[in-house]
Parts: C-alpha cells; sequence; structure tokens
C-alpha cells in the first residue's frame, strides 16, 4: 500500500480532478471519497466526520504523504499538528487554515517539509490569513504564491509530483 493520500475539498471527492491527475501521476496514491457536503451539515460535524475517515485511513501506516486541497488542506494540517511523528510530507492546495480548529496556541510549531501552493487570484480561500497561520504553525514551510485562481488546475498539471513527493523520501 502506497503512504501517500489525496485529501479533496468541501464538494469534490478523490475522482475529481485533482483525484485523477494523482492516480495517473503518482501509482498507488489513496484517494478516498469523505463524506459528502450537504448544506444539512454544519462544517463543524462534516470535519468532524471527515477527520474520522481520516484517522481509520491513516492508522494503517506509519509515514504518511499528505496532500490536502482546501478544506482537505485543514484536514492535512489538523492531522499533522495532531501526529507530526506520523507524516514526513505535508502538501497543501488553496488550504482553509485560519480557523479556530488550527489555533496556534493549541499546537506546538512543526519542523517537518510542509509545501504550500496558493492562487493569487483565490476568491474563496482568503490567501493572506492563510499563509499567516501557516507561518506560525509550520517551521519548515515553502509557501508559493501562483498565478491561479482557487481550483488551481492549471498549477497542480504543471507539478512534477513524483519528483516533489520523493523530496521526503530523502529528508
Amino acid at each position: 500500500m502506497s503512504n501517500i493520500i489525496f485529501i479533496h475539498g468541501l464538494e469534490s471527492s478523490g475522482q475529481g480532478f485533482k483525484g485523477q491527475l494523482f492516480k495517473k501521476v503518482l501509482p498507488g496514491i489513496l484517494t478516498p471519497d469523505f463524506r459528502a457536503y450537504t448544506p444539512n451539515i454544519s462544517y463543524k460535524d462534516l470535519l468532524r466526520e471527515r477527520m474520522a475517515q481520516l484517522y481509520k485511513i491513516l492508522k494503517k501506516n506509519k509515514k504518511w504523504i499528505l496532500i490536502g486541497s482546501s478544506l482537505g488542506g485543514l484536514m492535512g494540517a489538523l492531522y499533522t499538528c495532531q501526529f507530526p511523528n506520523k507524516v514526513s510530507l505535508l502538501i497543501l492546495l488553496a488550504p482553509v487554515l485560519s480557523t479556530p480548529y488550527l489555533n496556534p496556541i493549541k499546537f506546538q510549531p512543526i519542523d517537518i517539509p510542509v509545501i504550500v501552493f496558493h492562487g493569487r487570484n483565490d476568491q474563496v480561500v482568503p490567501l493572506k490569513s492563510s499563509r499567516s497561520r501557516a507561518e506560525k504553525l509550520f517551521t519548515n514551510l515553502t509557501y508559493n504564491v501562483v498565478d491561479d485562481d482557487h481550483m488551481l488546475h492549471s498549477t497542480v498539471l504543471k507539478i512534477n509530483w513524483p519528483h516533489l513527493t520523493r523530496i521526503s523520501n530523502s529528508i
């Protein structure tokens, strides 16, 4: 089993654009479908349910490479802050980080490699507050501001994913 997992965003799935791309370029990657978003569930309950699913999946392996998109970025960051010894690399795509769930006062700064890609034209997740929170939580941070929007479709197509995910194996 692969030690790489893609955690999709709020209204997406593991079978969406990014999930399909990762299956092609990172053979063996896990792209699970997390509980679907519906307007009748609160974000708090949805996050709790999705995190329970994530804990169940990630208990199967010792060191993970997490790739999280938007709300999946929040999930990946939250898991990494809770279990830094179980993560070798965290890659975040337009992550939702400026939230009470990731209060820097509650967590020790994390020193594992964290790479963020955030579009300067993101109309969904504010770049400035997300970056500020990332800088407080992660001490080994590379924050890439790219010429893209929240979906980051053109950005994810340009990244050499096999190379980027191999970085953590050499650290």
